[in-house]
C-alpha cells in the first residue's frame, strides 16, 4: 500500500478495531516518507523545525502558497507572497546569516542571506544598504519593501532553498505537519 493510502487507511480506522482498553494512537506525520524509510525525528534536516520568524511585523497575510513545478524547468511559484503593511515597511532577516547576495536580478532588487546547514532565503522586491559578506542577526532589519511584485498592494516575495531546491518559507515560521484525528476516549 503506498504511504498516503496507508495514512488515509489509518485516520479511517474505527476506534472498534483497537485493541480492548488500547485506544489507537499515533505519530505525528512530518512528512510522506516512502516504504521502508524511517520517518525522520526533529534533529534530521530534512524536518524543518519552525523557529525562524516572519520577515515582517505584525505577522502578515499570506497572499499567494508556495506552488513549486512538478520540473525544475518548469513554471510555479517558488516561494511565498507575503502582504506588507507599506511600501518602505522594514523587512527582517528571519534568522542569523550572512548576506550572500544584494543586486538586480532580472528587473527586482534581491537580497539573499544564508544561513548555514545549506538554508538561503531571499526576498524581493526589497531595498537594501548592505552588502554580501554583512553578518546578520534574526530580527535585525535588512531592508525595505519596494512596491511592484504584487498588484495594487505591498508586499514581498520570500523564497527558501535547502541546497539547490525550494522549500516551502512557511515551514520555518508555522507547524505545517497535517492534523490527526485521534478516537474519543471511552
Amino acid at each position: 500500500m503506498k504511504p498516503p493510502l496507508r495514512l488515509a487507511a489509518l485516520l479511517l480506522l474505527p476506534a472498534s478495531l483497537a485493541p480492548a482498553g488500547e485506544p489507537l494512537a499515533f505519530e505525528p506525520v512530518y512528512s510522506i516518507q516512502q516504504a521502508g524509510q524511517p520517518l525522520p525525528d526533529a534533529s534530521s534536516p530534512a524536518v524543518a523545525v519552525p523557529s525562524w520568524q516572519w520577515p515582517l511585523a505584525p505577522r502578515p497575510q499570506v497572499l499567494r502558497h508556495f506552488d513549486p513545478p512538478p520540473k525544475p524547468w518548469l513554471s510555479g511559484h517558488r516561494g511565498v507572497d507575503v502582504g506588507a503593511t507599506a511600501d518602505g515597511a522594514p523587512v527582517t532577516s528571519p534568522a542569523a546569516g550572512t548576506v550572500s547576495f544584494v543586486g538586480v536580478v532580472v528587473d527586482r532588487p534581491v537580497i539573499t542571506i544564508d544561513h548555514g546547514d545549506g538554508l538561503r532565503s531571499s526576498f524581493e522586491p526589497v531595498d537594501s544598504t548592505l552588502a554580501a559578506g554583512a553578518p546578520v542577526a534574526k530580527g535585525q532589519v535588512i531592508g525595505t519593501v519596494l512596491p511592484g511584485h504584487c498588484t495594487g498592494v505591498p508586499c514581498v516575495h520570500w523564497g527558501v532553498r535547502r541546497g539547490d531546491d525550494y522549500v516551502d518559507p512557511l515551514q520555518f515560521v508555522m507547524d505545517l505537519r497535517p492534523s490527526v484525528l485521534l478516537p474519543l476516549d471511552r
